[in-house]
Formats: structure tokens, sequence, C-alpha cells
């Protein structure tokens, strides 16, 4: 155990003697979060929009009268259809609306009118957000009687802000591209400094050797969580947490045991710091997809839905959004532990495995 223990000690002095690395922990953990939180926006905002009036105005002025900050910009009175499309065409404007001259009469008269909406698509999800506002807003001036009235319940994100999901989702992508890369480098760093042959020397079983270093950057990592979640998501983005702390802290631990399998094994097949980095991105890219961070699972084409199974991220992601926005109960969480500890000891063995060979 004193041996143990003092592996581990020397392979963290050696990462805080390391000001580079340090610095790249701190930013991932902090700065890239709230980046990721603050200026990944899936709500309209900020939409520059642009009109042609040939009613003279009056109903359609009360309709533009409604699109206003933070959603809108203020609206931009275009001349003629042509002037509208070629703006949309050079991105200066995203949603523009067309009053023809027959509008208000139509409106009036039938109560039934036609407007013209140009979309720039390109900018798929703020647009169609826009043109839902905007139905919304026609809608109460439609004076249409539903039979159906709509009760909206909004569930564990009542305000449904964005910010908060991304920042969860982007710091538990860096446990997982930072769990990687820390545990193959501190291998890696043996073999470019020329110090791998001294290290097979050392009179220590070479298993306690992997799993010290292992543990070692375990520990940097879950570091760097607690600093995540307390000043980023707690701090800056206020993330309630309705379930356990602890059982998310625990889920964190054996999920970064699981990115330091991966990270063994990476280590057994390279031979650089940029090798490492390399393999590091073309391995955990795709389990970041297939993981439900960025696109939901119910979505996804029926065959990656049954490869996301794999993916182990899926279930950290599922069970860590459960602990902190649903507060689902600790007895409750056995499947989303089962799949990481079940997926990471299967990971981790076959690393410890394969970087055993070299020894």
């Amino acid at each position: 155990m004193k041996i143990f223990i003092s592996l581990v000690a020397k392979e963290i002095i050696a990462f805080f003697r390391s000001w580079g690395l340090v610095a790249i922990v701190l930013y991932s953990f902090t700065l890239d979060i709230y980046i990721a939180g603050a200026g990944i926006e899936m709500q309209a905002k900020n939409i520059s929009v642009g009109y042609v009036d040939e009613t003279g105005g009056g109903m359609s002025e009360k309709i533009l009268s409604r699109l206003h900050m933070p959603e809108f910009q203020k609206p931009r009175l275009f001349m003629s259809r042509e002037d509208l499309s070629r703006s949309i065409y050079n991105r200066e404007t995203m949603v523009g609306i067309i009053f023809d001259s027959d509008f208000e009469k139509n409106l009036k008269r039938y109560k039934r009118a036609q407007i013209d909406v140009l979309l720039d698509s390109i900018s798929a999800t703020q647009s169609f957000q826009a043109l839902q506002y905007l139905q919304n807003i026609v809608l109460e001036y439609s004076q249409i009687d539903y039979p159906v009235e709509l009760k909206i319940h909004k569930l564990f994100n009542p305000n449904a802000t964005t910010s908060q999901f991304m920042a969860m989702a982007e710091m538990l992508s860096v446990i997982t591209l930072l769990g990687v890369i820390l545990t193959a480098a501190v291998f890696v760093r043996e073999k470019e400094n020329g110090t791998w042959e001294i290290m097979l020397l050392t009179p220590v079983d070479p298993k306690l050797i992997i799993l010290a270093k292992t543990f070692s950057q375990v520990l940097i990592v879950m570091g760097g969580v607690v600093i995540a979640t307390g000043i980023v998501l707690f701090g800056a983005f206020d993330v309630p947490i309705n379930g356990s702390l602890a059982a998310f802290f625990l889920l964190s631990f054996f999920y970064a045991f699981t990115s330091a399998g991966i990270g063994l094994f990476v280590a057994a097949v390279s031979k650089s710091l940029l090798q490492v980095a390399q393999l590091s991105i073309l391995i955990m890219m795709p389990l970041i997809f297939l993981s439900g961070a960025w696109t939901p699972i119910h979505a996804m084409h029926p065959l990656l839905q049954d490869l996301s199974l794999l993916s182990p991220l899926r279930y950290y992601i599922e069970g860590s959004e459960s602990i902190f926005f649903r507060g689902t109960a600790f007895d409750d969480l056995w499947s989303y532990f089962a799949g990481v500890i079940l997926l990471g000891s299967v990971l981790y063995f076959y690393g410890f495995r394969k970087i055993g060979r070299l020894f």
C-alpha cells in the first residue's frame, strides 16, 4: 500500500509540475464548459427580420410590433420583394415576412388571409423556432376557437433553457476526453522521455505500476469534476440538483475508470503524445456521437440506437441528467451504474492487458 500511495503521489506531483497540462485541464473544466453553455444557443434569439408591407399598415403593424427583443431584432422595412429576397440571400436577414395588398381586406371580410414567410433554413433550428413564434402571434389575431385547450406543464426544465443542458453535456464530454488523454499521456511520456526502460527495471509489480498511474489520473479528473460542478454548473448556470450529489460523484468515479481503460489501450499502441491525441479523438468521437450528448437517442437511425448501447457515455449522461434534473432516487439508478460498470470493466480489463504486455 505504501508503494502504491508513493506512485500515485509521484504522478500527481509530476502533473502539477507540468504547467501546460494543468492549464489545459483547468481550461477544459471551467472556461470550455462555460463557453459551451453560454455560447451554444438553441432557442430563437436576436433573429433578424425583414418585411414588405403592401397593405399600408394597420393589422400588419400590430403583428410586427409583437416581434421584439431578445427573440427578434427590430423588423426592417424593404420596399420590394426582390430587395427582401436579396437580403436573405446575402445572409443579412433570417426571416422575411410579406403582407400582400389584399391581406387586411381578406382578414376583415373573410376572416382569412395569407402571410408569405421566407426562411433562411441553413440555420434550421433558429429559423423554424422563429416561424413557431410567428405562428403563435398570428393565431392570437385569427380569433379561432378550438374545441380543445392545451394545458402545458414543463417538467424538469420549467424555463426551457438550453444552457444548463449544454453545459452538462460538455462537462461529461470533457471528462471522457481528458480521462483518455491523461491516462495515455502518463505512460507515453515515459517513452518520449526515455525513462520507459528505467520504469521496467523498477522492483515493483508492473500491475501495481499500471494501477497506480491510472488511479492518479482518475483522481485528477475527479478534481476537475468537483471544480466544474461547483464553479460552472452551480455557480455560473445555477443547474439544479434534485437528486444525490454523492451518487453523481460515485457514477463519475466509475466512469473515469472507464475512460482510463480506453486510455490504457491508446497508450499501448502510441509512441508519442501526438499519436495519443489523434487516437483519442478517433476513438472518442463515435462514442460521443452515439451517447445522446448532441442528438437524442430516439431521433437516431434504429441501427445507431442499437450501437449506442455499447457507449458507456450514454449511461453516464442519462444517469447524470436523471440525478440533476429528474431527482431520481439512488435505488432507481442501478441501470445506469450497471451500464457504466459493466462496459467500464470490459474496457479497463482489455486496456490493462494491452499495456501489461509491454512490461
